[in-house]
């Protein structure tokens, strides 16, 4: 029996790490975390993590590693002459070398050179961009490196290709495992964090199921949804779905699921309806809720009418279905 055992490729146990701490590391601390866990295997002197919408190649989100912090301004600032985007574009998925983008010698008497990468003493630049069709979401993760001999190898670019993805999918999974524990959750929804323009900031892969379920003439592009973005706090219909809007700083977190019987209700009706679908009497319901009796009896005549059922027994069947 052949007692070697071949080794793990490191990317790969990269690759399983980024998911198994998805919840060990906070959600502001995953991308900076990630990039380090990178430089171990592709090692780097300095990183950056980029995500906005490629139709403005700006950056909404932006990490580093190893450099200042004005480093992305000055990047962001010099796109017009920086080769790189326009390469990067036209080949997603795939780690561009400034080396093969520009011989060094011309990129060492570039403008780009001289305003952004020699003030900080970068030599080597491998860059890799990921562009998700449904949320045009486009996201940039960066190595450089300050030794102009250490040229990035077949091999690490092979090992950017592989991670790049995982990075990008092992934060937005992180993100909404942290955001989706402090709020209520319905089961069967997707979420997605959009800005007051509509652009998406995070999106889960549910979302978009669910929009092109109930929208299928409804192409989901960027910064366009199929309805009218509800009121922050607000629950609401749309067709089959229901919609929740809530705040989150200049952002905003949207649900959506299969809108069910209930979900045509009010919050006061749904109030009612739990409470006399417990077995209590009107005067008791009345009492639990804190409103007079004849509330439940007006509220609980319009849930018939919605809900098109006639009695308790019939209500019951529609509040616990199967049992």
């Amino acid at each position: 029996m052949d007692e070697h055992v071949a080794s793990p490729d490191p990317i790969d146990t990269l690759i399983a790490r980024l998911y198994r701490n998805a919840l060990a590391v906070p959600p502001d601390q995953f991308r900076g975390w990630a990039l380090e866990q990178v430089a171990q295997v592709i090692p780097c002197d300095g990183a950056l993590w980029g995500s906005g919408l490629a139709s403005q190649m700006r950056f909404h989100t932006v990490t580093v590693r190893g450099l200042p912090a004005e480093f992305p301004q000055r990047l962001q600032a010099t796109v017009p002459i920086n080769p790189l985007p326009a390469r990067i574009l036209s080949q997603l998925g795939r780690p561009v070398d400034m080396e093969d983008v520009l011989p060094d010698a011309t990129f060492r008497e570039s403008e780009i050179y001289r305003r952004v990468f020699a003030p900080f003493g970068i030599e080597r630049i491998l860059a890799t961009g990921h562009r998700d069709d449904r949320s045009g979401l486009y996201s940039l993760v960066t190595l450089y490196r300050r030794d102009a001999d250490a040229r990035f190898t077949e091999v690490e670019k092979a090992r950017q290709q592989h991670v790049t993805f995982h990075l990008f999918n092992a934060a937005s999974h992180s993100f909404f495992l942290h955001l989706l524990r402090r709020t209520e959750r319905v089961v069967g929804a997707g979420a997605a964090v959009i800005d007051a323009q509509g652009s998406f900031h995070e999106a889960q892969p549910r979302f978009f199921d669910l929009l092109e379920e109930h929208y299928p003439e409804h192409k989901v592009r960027e910064s366009v949804l199929p309805f009218a973005l509800p009121a922050a706090g607000d629950t609401v219909t749309r067709g089959k779905l229901c919609v929740r809007c809530e705040a989150m700083g200049d952002l905003f977190m949207v649900q959506v699921w299969k809108a069910g019987p209930l979900d045509r209700l009010t919050a006061r009706e749904r109030e009612i309806v739990m409470a006399v679908s417990q077995g209590l009497s009107f005067k008791q319901a009345a009492r639990k809720i804190g409103v007079a009796p004849s509330t439940v009896a007006n509220h609980l005549y319009r849930v018939y009418r919605k809900l098109g059922v006639s009695s308790r027994t019939e209500l019951a069947t529609v509040v616990h279905p199967g049992s």
